[in-house]
């Protein structure tokens, strides 16, 4: 986005409204960050040094780009490891994932704009003619709405907008006549048939060609949508108005958003993740600023400033009101329930977040934005990468991440805020992070598991059209810019829109139409117009000093945001005791749970069962607290369990020319070396056995000695296969899976289990790898024979991998299993046996999950945990979750306790009658389970 506001005016001035506020801002904004870059000790990057980080950006840019170009196009995606474009249809089905793709060649058009911003013109028109030229809108494909929508029109918006203006200067693009115009508009009438609906709210997706209500369209029947689904559509379909004279899409949006406010729950003012299309109830309650929610808000008040309708600006303060008094916790922001907004709904937060400090940038708050950005940035330097999703205490809850923007983008916005050069050394480490663990002979991977750094064969268009464009107008000046960005505001996907639309063709009255706005403290209202002055104090190390008592959060403390209890009452009442923080040998904490109502029976099996009465509980608030307490405990074991049950490992390629930047996805066994106990892991060149099942005797033992041993799954078991190739003198092995197709992305992982006899003979390192992720492996012998790889339980760094490469020799022997190196002890419940059929046909992940909850009554519930004592958990058992922090953390235990004297002085004035609470109980429960099964 482009940043906007106005700086002459004093801070907490709501009016008059401006028509064209957003230069001023930015103006505004700029001044301040020249005085802060100034300063003296801020240790201000050398303009030599920001100059070779922007060419290093280009250099990235230009290898993911012609990568898509010579291995891809016109496919929508390349896959980087395969070398080959994502065709939708010929590759297995990721599920909603694949909604983005068309047959209209995503990437191209997602990247047209980035080429102008990177000043590469003549490879911006040759682009532009190939659009014209190759691309088809008429697919008989269903897409997702709100992808095609932030994706291909925006990037068809984006990519007229920078023609015109290129146009106008008189070098490039003199031919051009508005085609990309064109085809937005045909695309825009295309998306039209999703609002077909009572509420105005548009189906989530619709098919290209037969609309939603045709026989053939095979969509339509959906009944919800995603918040932000809905309401991210005002800023492309109002630009395609005002490019057009066409007034009908922006009346399309502005009827989404209005039908999205009208819904929202009304004493908290906050908005669900899903709501019902038909009926406009809401279908998931839990509410916070990431995935489902969160361009909705920032389409809100981007919406003010391109089109200078002040209902927006309206709604997006009573909104940011609502997030900044229940969601965020300083520096957490986590998602509460709309009806009960005292009440966290996860204990984790997911990676889409991130865009939110960039959003606060443009409200003008930036105190907590600097305080958010600083927590993710160090959960970046913990895992590399910023995880898909992260618990409170900085464990990875979801793995994944498909390189996603959104903190490139705010880390952008903040520097152009504040001028630190510390967000400019911010970018420098996303540089070195993508470089380093990212990128792969045919572009750049996503991260399929952060933990161990393996690869996942896609490479999302966000990233040619969001990650570059931010990251190179991170490092470069003004004078490198061909045309001011400041002229344009960036959408959720940063395409370019111009602010001159702002007083083009407005067909569209501008009254304020909103209704029942909540009365709020003008204080909410101090930063609409603000004052740099206000915004940063004459203090150069303004920035830092907030920065300062995050430095450690994640590595050297267990943060909590402070509790509202706390926050109202000063050095009040202490917080309700979480689960994360619970030890059943705590006596101070047993009495905690009888207080709320909750009691542990011991079972036979050993586990422990922990039930909660609710009428049993000392108080409503108690029970409120015990119901927190139940939900986080029921997290906290599923997360823990997946946890134990699938430690991933890594198979990196480490020979030439892939020099360890590409790594796969392994599921380990429960036998032979523990690749998590050795850090250096085993390194070899790899051999195909024969016979090929490794089930008896190999017949070329020459050939596996002293290296990594490749076999195919099936006709016995895996600790037969790894004794026959241990005998033959293989270092390792590799199973790979015979069943065609399979992948990592589409299947989980499992253990590899013994034969029911003692394996402590195997001492070997074993892996599984799915048949894709092996046929890599199996291609680049075809391709260049001497294959090298390196078992490890997470990818090592590439530089040393390539410093060492000549090494490899010497380090055999050391990496050889030796007499002292005992055999790990599986863990893990969901571990597969070979069946001596073979195949796969007979083998599962026989996984026992308890049911995450039993009420026994709308009044009570429980959850089972392992006992404290040493004890070994059988296959149906849920590990009791650990806590976060040991006695060596800055918090004491004792601290996370509550007197009931204390309870009672800080709930008198919030006491709900004990009809509310069973009121709400099964309404409770059916939004945990929701979000059990929640996927980003």
């Amino acid at each position: 986005m482009a940043l906007s506001g106005a700086p002459g005016c004093r801070a907490g001035e709501r009016g008059p409204r401006w028509r064209r506020p957003w230069r001023l801002l930015a103006l505004g904004l700029l001044s301040a960050s020249s005085v802060l870059a100034a300063a003296p000790g801020a240790g201000a990057m050398s303009r030599e040094e920001k100059r070779r980080l922007g060419n290093q950006v280009l250099e990235m840019f230009d290898h993911a780009y012609s990568n898509y170009m010579e291995h891809a196009y016109p496919a929508d995606e390349l896959m980087p490891l395969t070398c080959r474009g994502r065709v939708r249809g010929q590759e297995p089905s990721r599920g909603d994932v694949d909604d983005a793709l068309g047959k209209f060649s995503l990437t191209l058009i997602d990247t047209l704009d980035t080429l102008v911003v990177l000043n590469k013109t003549k490879e911006f028109e040759e682009a532009v003619k190939k659009v014209i030229k190759d691309v088809n809108l008429d697919n008989d494909i269903v897409v997702s709405v709100f992808e095609t929508n932030i994706r291909v029109l925006g990037g068809l918006l984006g990519g007229h907008s920078v023609a015109i203006m290129l146009k106008e200067k008189g070098e490039y693009m003199q031919w051009y006549n508005g085609e990309l115009l064109h085809m937005a508009k045909e695309l825009g009438y295309k998306l039209l048939p999703a609002f077909n609906t009572t509420s105005g709210l548009p189906y989530p997706r619709v098919n290209l060609k037969f609309g939603v209500r045709h026989p053939e369209a095979r969509t339509g029947t959906e009944t919800d949508t995603c918040t932000a689904c809905a309401g991210t559509l005002i800023l492309e379909f109002a630009a395609l108005s005002r490019f057009t004279g066409t007034s009908i899409f922006e009346e399309y949006a502005r009827k989404a958003l209005d039908f999205i406010w009208e819904k929202r729950q009304r004493s908290s003012n906050l908005v669900g993740v899903t709501i019902n299309i038909h009926t406009g109830d809401w279908v998931r309650k839990d509410s916070g600023v990431g995935a489902g929610i969160d361009s909705y808000y920032e389409y809100l008040l981007k919406a003010y400033v391109l089109l200078g309708d002040d209902s927006f600006l309206e709604r997006f303060n009573t909104h940011y009101d609502a997030i900044m008094r229940y969601i965020s916790q300083p520096p957490l922001l986590l998602d509460v329930h709309i009806h009960k907004p005292m009440l966290n709904a996860r204990t984790w937060m997911d990676s889409l977040l991130a865009f939110f400090p960039g959003l606060q940038v443009l409200k003008g708050d930036i105190r907590p934005a600097i305080e958010t950005h600083e927590m993710l940035y160090q959960v970046i330097k913990k895992h590399n990468f910023l995880p898909e999703a992260f618990t409170t205490d900085f464990r990875v809850h979801w793995a994944q991440h498909p390189l996603r923007p959104e903190f490139a983008e705010s880390t952008y916005f903040l520097y152009k805020a504040t001028g630190d050069p510390y967000y400019l050394e911010v970018g420098k480490t996303l540089i070195e992070n993508l470089n380093k663990y990212a990128r792969v002979p045919c572009g750049f991977a996503a991260m399929k598991d952060v933990r161990t750094g393996s690869h996942e064969d896609r490479m999302d268009s966000f990233f040619l059209a969001e990650m570059f464009k931010y990251l190179y107008l991170l490092f470069a000046d003004k004078e490198d810019m061909i045309f001011d960005i400041e002229d344009y505001i960036f959408t959720t996907e940063a395409h370019l829109l111009p602010l001159w639309l702002s007083t083009t063709n407005q067909t569209i009255s501008k009254k304020n139409t909103s209704t029942e706005y909540t009365e709020l403290d003008d204080s909410n209202f101090d930063w609409t117009c603000p004052n740099t002055q206000i915004l940063f104090p004459n203090d150069p190390m303004f920035a830092q000093s907030i920065r300062e008592p995050l430095k450690n959060v994640v590595d050297k403390s267990c943060p909590r945001g402070l509790s509202r209890a706390e926050e109202s009452l000063g050095s009040g009442p202490k917080p309700p005791l979480r689960a994360r923080d619970f030890m059943a040998s705590n006596p101070e904490h047993l009495e905690i749970l009888k207080k709320m109502g909750v009691s542990l029976i011991h079972l036979k099996d050993g586990r422990v069962q922990l039930v909660q009465h609710a009428v049993q509980a000392a108080s409503s608030l108690d029970a409120e607290d015990g119901l927190r307490f139940m939900q986080e405990m029921i997290e906290l074991s599923s997360q823990q369990q997946k946890e134990q049950q699938l430690p991933p490992r890594a198979v990196q390629i480490v020979s030439h020319p892939f020099f360890g930047r590409v790594v796969l996805t392994a599921g380990p066994a429960q036998f032979g070396m523990d690749l998590s106990k050795h850090k250096a892991g085993t390194r070899g060149f790899v051999a195909t056995i024969k016979p090929y099942n490794g089930c008896s005797e190999i017949t070329n033992p020459e050939a596996v000695k002293e290296k990594i041993a490749l076999m195919q799954r099936g006709q016995c078991m895996f600790a037969e296969k790894a004794r026959n190739i241990q005998k033959a003198g293989a270092i390792g092995g590799i199973v790979i899976d015979d069943n065609e197709g399979s992948s990592s992305d589409t299947a989980p992982l499992f253990q590899m289990a013994g034969d029911g006899k003692n394996t402590d003979d195997i001492t070997i390192p074993m892996l599984f790898l799915f048949n894709k992720e092996g046929n890599i492996i199996l291609d680049a012998i075809r391709e260049y024979e001497a294959v090298e790889v390196l078992l490890s339980d997470k990818a090592k760094d590439r530089d040393l991998e390539i410093e060492n490469m000549d090494q490899k020799s010497s380090e055999n022997d050391s990496h050889k299993p030796t007499s002292e190196e005992a055999p790990s002890e599986s863990q893990d419940a969901g571990a597969v046996s070979e069946e001596p059929e073979g195949g796969g046909g007979g083998e599962s992940s026989a996984v026992g999950d308890p049911d995450p909850l039993s009420p026994a009554s709308t009044d009570s519930a429980s959850v089972s945990m392992a006992d404290p004592d040493p004890h070994t958990p059988g296959p149906t058992e849920a590990s009791a979750p650990e806590p976060a922090c040991t006695a060596g953390d800055s918090q004491p235990q004792e601290q996370n306790t509550q007197t009931e004297a204390n309870s009672k002085a800080h709930w008198d004035s919030k006491v709900q009658p004990m009809e509310s609470i069973l009121a709400d109980w099964n309404e409770d429960i059916e939004a945990f389970e929701m979000m059990e099964k929640d996927e980003l």
